[in-house]
């Protein structure tokens, strides 16, 4: 009993193989989906939560925003404001910038004068202490001259602060570098305490260093500063440069640190692994505490490349990166605008440093007596819930990895089959074709009901049908030459007898020359109409040979030179070597029917040129010619047989064949051939492209 496979098409087989298996990956990454959306939701609604619960306490006690209730209901300072960074360590007051390099610097530079002077300030908070650190650049360093005045008569410092209501200021001078202290002046000045103010005066190659440490209940949390800078002599022409002017009588800029009671009260919250911050009315970052501990322990349990493979699969839209806030003082984000601005708000951003991780932030506003005076921004990594599910992935990913396995080995097999078949009939066909019995008997006729069944079938109808052509193609030739060659005798066996038999005169010359032409036409049309048939025979016995077509070509164009010496012949060869496997003489014959070609349709002043190219897979041997150019409708058929250009009053015997053997010589040598419409010039190119030798493209 024969198999028979069932009756579907391979279209619909290979379809419902391919359904069936990707419905499982699609399935799971679905599952993957919704549980990592739920557990976005709860990050979301839980940060909010906690983020409302710092607000709500922060709400009740102003005190903890601001120390100076004034500042809440004062107009926002963006100029002249200082911006205190919270010192992690101890700050070692010695006069150089050791210990600072978390606190950006502010860039303060003279307009006037021809000296230069330039000043760079960073400011600090550590407990209850106020740390400044100025870089001055000062070309000519005066110090103070105690012979001269007993006031501060060289370059100084004097600093502003806001006390019950009134200004007061403090001047730092030294006669030399060393540790300073400030001196109280002004028409308060005896009443208050200057030596609580003291630092280091360093000095620099570009000018000096102060680094001072100031209470934080002298500065009345206001604090301006300018240098004194004075030219040439103690006593001389001065300039000044700071965040204020000696002349100004209104409050100094506002110093904004973060409370030591702020930071004690959010201390509980953030152990809770929240990041937490809290942003004043004017954006100023006044809380930062980051998350206690780490996730990396939670994800370590789980491999690399799967934690990788898993945040691949739930990566939905690309999130802008984390607003970078350093050196400015004020926290950024659409989230703490909104909250700002009285509405709740959550934006999920991208870690700078790990491109697969997330950070959820939500901003909730503190309001205080039905205003808002600032705003809780709590922050948590994605890693804080993914992790949660990275075990769950595992497993899942491990069930989808067996199922996935079990139907590619099905699919494997059905494919092995399909490509069984499918190599069988192509083996079937190949060795058909190269039968020279003629035919086509031993071609199989499958009995399967689908697509490659039928395939089968149309193949050994199709051969059949082409064994049959070309066996009465093969024949033709001998039947016309057979047919051909007794007319042909009767004509050559006449014309002897009369040239015998009739008188020496001028008309019957004349019918003898016509005789003998049309006879010369007839063995001509016989030869032609063999020459294909006798060219397949001797490809079938060639053997190929290494040859190069350089010296080939040269000793060609001088023989062509010979031939047509009415033609205006050229050769181009750029290559110096141009190694092939082929046989000679059917370069030569391929070549002798381009060239004839071209010389039979180039134009009266036109040129005939032999060209030899490198190309990246072998030679491009041509032959181009000016003339007519080729229509479109003959330009794909113009190498197949018994298809010819030329006017039917030719004198020549053409029957379509020159090209068609340029072909067959071509395709024997594993090449192909072309032609193409010249651009540049009116005329046509015919081109034969034969594959290099393995020792020339080693």
């Amino acid at each position: 009993m024969s198999f028979r496979w069932p009756a579907l098409n391979l279209r619909r087989q290979l379809l419902l193989v391919s359904v069936l298996l990707l419905t499982l990956p699609w399935a799971g990454c679905q599952f993957i989906r919704e549980m990592e959306g739920a557990l976005r939701l709860g990050q979301e609604q839980s940060l909010q939560a906690t983020a409302e619960a710092v607000a709500a306490v922060l709400g009740q006690q102003e005190e903890l925003l601001y120390p100076t209730p004034a500042r809440r209901i004062t107009p926002a300072d963006t100029l002249g404001s200082i911006y205190a960074y919270p010192a992690d360590q101890i700050i070692i007051v010695d006069g150089y910038a050791d210990g600072w390099e978390h606190a950006v610097a502010t860039q303060l530079k003279s307009a006037s004068g021809s000296a230069r002077l330039s000043v760079a300030y960073q400011a600090a908070t550590r407990n209850d202490t106020l740390y400044l650190m100025l870089a001055v650049i000062d070309d000519d360093v005066v110090f103070h001259n105690p012979g001269v005045s007993r006031e501060p008569n060289g370059d100084r410092l004097v600093l502003r602060t806001w006390r019950d209501g009134s200004r007061q200021e403090y001047v730092i001078s030294t006669a030399a570098p060393g540790r300073v202290r400030a001196t109280a002046q002004g028409p308060l000045g005896e009443a208050t305490d200057g030596n609580r103010i003291r630092g280091v005066w360093q000095d620099t190659a570009e000018g000096y260093n102060l680094e001072l440490e100031v209470p934080l209940s002298e500065t009345g949390d206001r604090l301006g500063f300018y240098l004194v800078n004075v030219r040439q002599r103690a006593g001389g022409n001065f300039e000044t440069l700071g965040n204020v002017k000696p002349l100004d009588t209104f409050a100094p800029p506002w110093l904004i640190y973060s409370p030591a009671s702020l930071l004690t009260t959010l201390a509980p919250f953030a152990e809770r692994g929240n990041h937490l911050q809290v942003v004043d009315k004017d954006n100023w970052l006044i809380a930062d505490l980051p998350a206690s501990g780490s996730v990396e322990a939670d994800t370590r349990q789980t491999f690399w490349l799967l934690r990788l493979l898993y945040r691949s699969i739930l990566a939905r839209e690309e999130p802008m990166f984390v607003p970078n806030q350093e050196g400015t003082g004020r926290a950024a984000g659409e989230e703490i605008s909104s909250a700002l601005s009285g509405i709740d708000a959550t934006t999920r951003y991208r870690e700078s440093d790990y491109s697969t991780r997330t950070v959820l932030s939500s901003a909730v506003p503190i309001v205080y007596n039905d205003v808002v005076m600032g705003a809780v921004v709590a922050r948590q990594s994605g890693e804080q819930y993914l992790s949660l599910t990275d075990q769950a992935f595992s497993k899942l990913l491990g069930y989808s990895l067996l199922a996935l396995a079990v139907g590619a080995l099905g699919l494997l097999a059905f494919a092995s089959v399909l490509s069984w078949r499918i190599g069988r009939l192509s083996l079937a066909a190949r060795k058909a074709i190269q039968e020279d019995d003629g035919t086509g008997a031993h071609f199989p006729r499958s009995t399967a009901a689908d697509e490659i069944g039928e395939l089968s079938r149309s193949y050994a109808d199709l051969l059949a049908q082409l064994h049959e052509y070309n066996a009465y193609l093969r024949s033709l030739s001998r039947k016309l030459s057979h047919e051909l060659r007794t007319p042909i005798a009767v004509i050559q066996s006449s014309l002897d007898n009369l040239e015998q038999s009739v008188d020496d005169n001028e008309q019957a010359g004349i019918y003898m020359l016509r005789a003998r032409e049309g006879l010369q036409r007839l063995n001509s049309i016989l030869t032609a109409m063999s020459e294909a048939n006798r060219l397949e025979d001797s490809l079938r016995g060639a053997s190929p040979r290494e040859l190069d077509l350089v010296p080939l070509v040269k000793e060609m164009f001088n023989a062509y030179q010979d031939v047509y010496p009415d033609c205006d012949l050229r050769l181009d060869i750029a290559p110096q070597q141009a190694r092939v496997n082929a046989v000679a003489e059917l370069i030569v014959q391929a070549l002798d029917k381009l060239i004839e070609n071209a010389t039979s349709f180039c134009s009266t002043e036109g040129a005939v040129c032999i060209a030899l190219r490198s190309l990246p897979t072998g030679w491009q041997l041509s032959v181009s010619n000016n003339g007519p150019p080729l229509p479109d409708n003959l330009r794909d058929r113009l190498f197949d047989p018994m298809v010819s250009m030329r006017s039917d009053t030719s004198d020549a015997v053409h029957l379509g064949l020159g090209l068609h053997i340029v072909r067959l010589i071509a395709e024997s040598l594993q090449g192909h051939v072309s032609a193409r419409n010249l651009t540049e010039q009116d005329g046509v190119q015919f081109s034969m492209i034969l594959p290099a030798s393995e020792t020339q493209t080693e």
